[in-house]
């Protein structure tokens, strides 16, 4: 395309464009990807260096010297790294995204561990005022055609490109979160997606008492249902479905995946289920009709919709209400509480936040057209036959997942002090202020530094998923072991504490870019597999064992919405942290192990409170020094 063409492309008000077939410009989505760039494969010294680097604040001096001979030994020319890395580079020039498949692999389809907890994310939404089941059907309906209005944009390619930096994004994961579903595997599970080609989904389910419907969501001239006409088809579920003692089919999606994989082939022996189970996965997305949560005080309120969003509460209470393996699920329980749990394979947060915050501002508006009122056909319920093996595979994973439920120590805690306006009021990156608070309260609990992931964007580059910032440097460490120390004046603390912000702000400039340490050391280890040579010792070091145990994993997601996102740890002692900086207070998720006697979600949402007071008391009490 030239100049002048590119121009008017760009000036066309894609927004006004029809929803119709007519109103799509042909592969519009495909140019904006191919003029992206592609992942480059960083330096090999480069990353040997930084990780070097990365090591010291985690690990004693002497393994860091026994690292060092390793990284020395994998370094030397014409030696196992260099082949390796010119294995990467070929393997780059051969594909679209040299890390993509890998990561989508080991990262989530061949994980074995449930999705449930271990993997999906779930978003606590603000509470709702309405009351009784109207209100929240009637907010369903509204949800509803939020998302399809959405999904429009998608079919329609007319999406806003999003930008960071001034580079444009690469919009992938926005194709890949509706109508589609993971399907578990013995070894690797699969995704199916039902948006593309011929036979595009036209309906939802909708789960209510543990019962599944099979909603279609548009007209027979495709013009998406109003909130009117799926109020009215939503009442019919939920008349349909008011018995309380089906059998929670759901539930076997919570299971460990070689499990759950068993279980699924044993289920889709049966015509009737295979069907059922069809239906559910080409589904555009779940809208889940939860029974209200038992009554808890404001204060733990947030805290318990956030476990209801992750794990729905056990088998007593909404957990048989999902479909863990659907990409999208939107729960709207009675009693206001709402929000979306999400399986992670497809996406990554900030997609889904966005689509939140598009649908949150739908359901504000008014109503414009009343709809007429033709006679729809009643929501097809989707139906199960429950053989003695099935049953017994149900009872095996309430079993399970109850032990995951009780296991999860789940803190929603509003920090209400001040929000991002006041780190920017002193120049200083908001997340990277954070994340030096997060430094603070560990080192103040455990006595030491641990290994901290934070998710890094790697839209800049095509089908870019994430890298890691390491938020735990070199200049952390100074900074939080000067922090309590008497010998230390305010100023010095405080030009550390600087020192820290830039070393992680420079940290995460280096990754969105491309040049982080964690995906390319990975990718150097699955080469060696690929190349069936024996794995290198510095990938069988406790060094790199240690910097690839998370202690604390995190995530800021920022949203319009005042809403926050939550997920469990990565590893049996760590921390889940998960925060949406808003101008004049931060939402934080905090998740910890019950089974861990040394990690508790309450106890670290207090050290951080006391560790994000103290450093802007620190700031605000000396002058802003030159670094």
């Amino acid at each position: 395309m030239d100049r002048k063409q590119e121009q008017t492309e760009k000036a066309r008000p894609y927004g006004l464009l029809k929803p119709t077939a007519l109103g799509k410009i042909p592969g519009r989505f495909l140019l904006h990807q191919e003029a992206l760039p592609s992942l480059p494969v960083p330096p090999l010294q480069q990353t040997l260096d930084r990780y070097l680097q990365a090591l010291q604040p985690i690990i004693s001096e002497e393994e860091w010297n026994h690292t060092q001979e390793l990284v020395n030994e994998f370094r030397k020319p014409g030696g196992v790294g260099e082949r390796l890395q010119k294995g990467l580079e070929r393997r780059a020039k051969k594909t679209e995204n040299w890390l993509s498949d890998w990561w989508l692999k080991t990262a989530y389809l061949e994980y074995r561990l449930p999705v449930v907890v271990h993997s999906s994310p779930g978003v606590v939404l603000p509470k709702q005022d309405f009351l009784d089941r109207q209100g929240q059907l009637r907010f369903a309906a509204k949800l509803i055609e939020g998302v399809l209005d959405f999904k429009t944009m998608i079919d329609n390619e007319t999406l806003p490109v999003e930008y960071m930096g001034g580079k444009p994004l690469c919009m992938n994961q926005y194709y890949q979160i509706l109508s589609s579903c993971r399907i578990p595997g013995p070894k690797r599970d699969s995704i199916v997606n039902y948006a593309k080609g011929k036979k595009q989904s036209r309906h939802i389910t909708v789960v209510h008492n543990f019962q599944f419907f099979e909603l279609d969501v548009y007209n027979s001239d495709g013009s998406p249902l109003t909130t009117d006409q799926l109020f009215i088809q939503l009442e019919k579920i939920w008349n349909t479905s008011l018995q309380t003692n089906k059998e929670p089919i759901g539930i076997l999606t919570t299971n460990h995946r070689n499990s759950w994989a068993k279980a699924y082939n044993n289920l889709l022996k049966d015509k009737t289920n295979k069907e059922s189970v069809r239906a559910i996965e080409k589904s555009i997305f779940t809208v889940c009709l939860d029974a209200p949560m038992p009554r808890v005080s404001e204060d733990i309120y947030k805290s318990r919709v956030a476990a209801q969003m992750l794990h729905g509460g056990g088998s007593r209470w909404n957990s048989g209400n999902r479909w863990f393996d659907k990409t999208l699920q939107f729960i709207i329980a009675e009693d206001g509480s709402c929000g979306l749990v999400y399986e992670h394979a497809p996406s990554e947060g900030p997609p889904i936040v966005a689509l939140l915050d598009h649908i949150v501002e739908y359901t504000k508006k008014p109503e414009l057209i009343r709809s007429p009122m033709i006679p729809l056909p009643m929501p097809k319920k989707l139906r199960f036959n429950i053989t003695p093996e099935i049953k017994t595979d149900i009872e095996k994973a309430k079993q399970n997942l109850n032990i995951m439920v009780q296991d999860l120590d789940v803190k929603v805690m509003v920090f209400h002090q001040f929000g991002k306006n006041f780190p920017k009021s002193e120049k200083i990156s908001p997340d990277a202020f954070i994340q030096q608070a997060l430094q603070l309260a560990y080192y103040r609990m455990y006595g030491h530094a641990c290994a901290t992931y934070e998710s890094a964007s790697l839209r800049m580059f095509r089908l870019g998923r994430t890298d890691t910032i390491r938020s735990t440097s070199v200049d952390s460490l100074k900074f939080v072991q000067a922090m309590d120390n008497l010998d230390k004046s305010d100023q010095e603390k405080a030009n550390l504490l600087r020192r820290a912000t830039q070393a992680h702000r420079e940290y995460t400039d280096m990754a969105i870019r491309g040049n982080a340490i964690d995906r390319h050391l990975l990718g150097l280890k699955l080469q060696a597999i690929e190349d069936l040579v024996s794995i290198p010792e510095l990938f069988m070091d406790t060094a790199y064992a240690v910097a690839t145990h998370f202690n604390l994993s995190t995530s800021q997601v920022p949203a319009k919405t005042d809403c926050v996102m939550c997920f469990g740890p990565v590893v049996p002692d760590g921390y889940g942290v998960c925060y949406n900086p808003m101008a004049e207070h931060i939402n934080f998720a905090i998740s910890a192990f019950n089974s861990c006697a040394d990690t508790n979600a309450a106890r670290m949402a207090h050290y951080l409170e006391k560790a994000l007071l103290d450093m802007r008391m620190l700031l605000q009490s000396t002058p802003k020094s030159k670094l």
